[in-house]
């Protein structure tokens, strides 16, 4: 070792090695601090968010004391390593935050950095459709504010959001297949809708509909149900107070509404109530519109209305037909009265009489079924007050035994003036028996009782609710069905006109009688138009029994005012063929039951058509009759559940009817029955 004179060589050495020394830490701690930066820092980041960190977090803290740092890391060999290292070797880049640390705002700034960097990081392959813009709650990916952004992560986010477009693509194609299957299966619903108009109610006729009017009540109503459409969206989504808005509103323009039908029945406030439900259904459009899931929902609201309008409709059908059997307090009454009277003043001890009269063939013979002593006497009282000849004019009125003396007394004290009244009791006709008429036969049978009397059975009222009207206990009635042996209960006759007690006849029917029938059995007013009521409205032309003999576009006709020829009835025996075509249909098979349609085939081909003029039938069902037609009619029918003596009557008709109503009898004042 060379030495310089006057130095010794130890100090040197020592020197020397002191030098190696500190250069050797110095080392270690530059290799301790890079890969704890390259651990934390990101090279590839945007350097400007760098320097904008820096400047903001030295801006915020000047005083900020260094802190030591222990950070963990994995080597190049994959081992892991620990090394210390200061705050203050810390690259700009990084954001840290004390969770003890008080000072708010700098949590919000860094805070603000980080969502600037992940939004300004997003993906760019699509920047005018970003998931972030369709979905903005659910598909934002929300990054701690202590997390490190690094490539990796990013990748895994790209990773992550293609996967949720193509798992959005994937759900949106199978709701476009699901709702594509709803509509075929809402439009092959509806193609079995009967579209056609029942009774032609003058609400639906063409000459009664405006466009515009009513334009207020119409808008409140479409609101409404948009209401209902966004309120039941609004629940799925947990948007409560939205919710509970279109609620609350949707109720008051509800109750604004009431039960009017026109704007000049609405609620002064109601258009105030319209501009604000207004207002909240722009919020809700604004907040929960998508073109597809808000016609799904109204595409179940129609469903549902149509499910709920079509239980009505059955409820409805079923209460009218009660309603039409029922018999009416007065009306029961009256019959009471009557047959208590009958007894107590001895009137069941005088005969029948002008016994000449009742089998005189020249004179104009009526004859009437019922148990309706009011009902008959309308019909009798207004073909008398109508007749040029009433003298010339015998009823035959035949009743069951429960109403047999109430309606003697009633004619016996209120006899038509001049005109002859005959009164029966079916219960005296011996020979109609179960082993002469098919229908009596039919009714003994335990099919027939289970049909009518057994709830529970599946042909009952709950579930045949299509034929409700067959179930009326008049169909169980002989006194229906008495119109088929009009012979053997009038042998001496030619002729006789048969009238129903829903009736009401304004002209004198004695030109009736001077009509040539032709040869044939029935005189009666044809009802079919266009398609309507012909044979294949009554009739079962499913079965080969009603196919080979008939044809469906045969016209049908009333029964209510029918003119028989009784010598033509007997010549082809028309009592044989209805027991025929009646034990043909023991099971119901060939039509429902009733009388019209055993009428129609019992009749076929031997029925003459009357003029219109003579029987206007609607006058029970169909509130939009033409009223010169019923004013010019001989007789009105009021065929239908809507009898003139129910509550249920079209009031605009009824005063055809009860103006034939001796409204000064003591009987029904008593029985409250002035006042029809």
């Amino acid at each position: 070792m060379e030495t310089y004179p006057g130095i010794s060589p130890q100090p040197l050495l020592l020197l020397f090695v002191f030098m190696l020394l500190f250069h050797a830490l110095h080392s270690s701690d530059v290799s301790t601090t890079k890969p704890s930066t390259s651990l934390y820092d990101c090279d590839q980041c945007h350097r400007t968010k760098e320097r904008h960190v820096s400047t903001i977090r030295n801006r915020l803290n000047p005083d900020e004391k260094d802190i030591d740092i222990i950070a963990t890391y994995t080597d190049a060999s994959g081992h892991v390593r620990l090394s210390r290292l200061k705050m203050r070797d810390l690259s700009d880049s990084w954001i840290w935050e004390n969770p003890t640390n008080g000072n708010t705002e700098y949590q919000k700034s860094s805070q603000e950095l980080m969502e600037s960097f992940q939004t300004d990081s997003s993906f760019e392959d699509n920047p005018k459709h970003t998931i972030d813009e369709r979905y903005p709650e659910e598909n934002k990916v929300q990054i701690p504010r202590s997390s490190s952004i690094t490539p990796m992560k990013i990748k895994r986010q790209e990773m992550r959001q293609e996967r949720r477009k193509a798992r959005t693509a994937e759900l949106t194609q199978e709701n476009r297949e699901t709702n594509n299957r709803i509509v075929s299966a809402a439009i092959k619903h509806t193609e079995g809708f009967d579209t056609t108009i029942k009774g032609k109610y003058s609400i639906w006729r063409r000459e009664y509909e405006n466009p515009n009017s009513d334009s207020t009540l119409k808008l409140m109503r479409d609101q409404i149900i948009m209401a209902k459409a966004y309120a039941n969206i609004a629940m799925s989504k947990n948007k409560t107070d939205l919710y509970e808005a279109l609620v609350k509103h949707s109720s008051n323009s509800q109750r604004a509404i009431g039960e009017a039908s026109s704007d000049t029945e609405l609620h002064l406030g109601a258009l105030d109530r319209a501009k604000v439900m207004g207002h909240v259904l722009s919020i809700a459009k604004d907040q929960l519109y998508d073109c597809l899931l808000v016609a799904r929902k109204l595409r179940v609201m129609l469903q549902s209305t149509e499910d709920t309008v079509n239980i009505q409709k059955k409820r409805s059908a079923f209460l009218i037909q009660l309603a039409a059997k029922t018999v009416p307090r007065p009306l029961h009454c009256l019959p009471l009265q009557l047959a208590t009277d009958y007894y107590l003043q001895g009137y069941h001890k005088k005969g029948n009489l002008d016994k000449e009269k009742i089998e005189d063939p020249s004179l104009y013979h009526y004859a009437i079924f019922s148990d309706n002593v009011l009902a008959t006497s309308v019909v009798v009282n207004s073909t008398v007050q109508n007749a040029k000849e009433p003298e010339k004019h015998v009823f035959h009125i035949v009743t069951d035994k429960l109403n047999f003396a109430a309606m003697r007394m009633w004619f016996l004290t209120n006899p038509p003036s001049k005109a002859t009244v005959e009164v029966q009791n079916i219960a005296d006709f011996k020979w109609l028996n179960s082993s002469y008429c098919s229908v009596l036969r039919q009714l003994e049978s335990a099919r027939i009782k289970e049909y009518y009397f057994k709830a529970n059975h599946p042909s009952s009222l709950s579930v045949g609710s299509d034929n409700l009207k067959y179930r009326n206990p008049k169909y169980l009635s002989m006194l229906n069905h008495l119109r088929f042996y009009l012979p053997e209960v009038y042998p001496k006759l030619n002729r006789i006109l048969f009238l129903d007690d829903d009736i009401v006849v304004q002209r004198d029917l004695t030109p009736l009688w001077s009509i040539d029938l032709k040869g044939m059995v029935n005189g009666a007013v044809e009802t079919c138009k266009e398609s309507f009521h012909r044979f294949d409205k009554y009739l079962n032309f499913s079965n080969p029994l009603i196919s080979n003999n008939f044809s469906p576009e045969a016209c049908g006709w009333a029964f209510g005012m029918n003119m028989f020829d009784l010598k033509e009835w007997k010549k082809r025996n028309i009592t044989g063929i209805y027991h025929r075509w009646q034990d043909m249909n023991e099971d119901r098979t060939l039509w429902k039951l009733g009388t019209l349609p055993p009428g129609l085939i019992t009749f076929y081909n031997l029925t003459y058509p009357l003029d219109r003029g003579w029987h206007v039938l609607g006058l029970g069902y169909d509130p939009a009759l033409n009223l010169t037609e019923i004013d010019n009619g001989a007789v009105i029918h009021y065929n239908g559940n809507y009898k003139p003596w129910l509550n249920l009557a079209v009031s605009k008709y009824k005063s055809y009817w009860s103006r034939y109503v001796t409204l000064d009898n003591p009987y029904l004042r008593v029985c409250n029955l002035s006042e029809l």
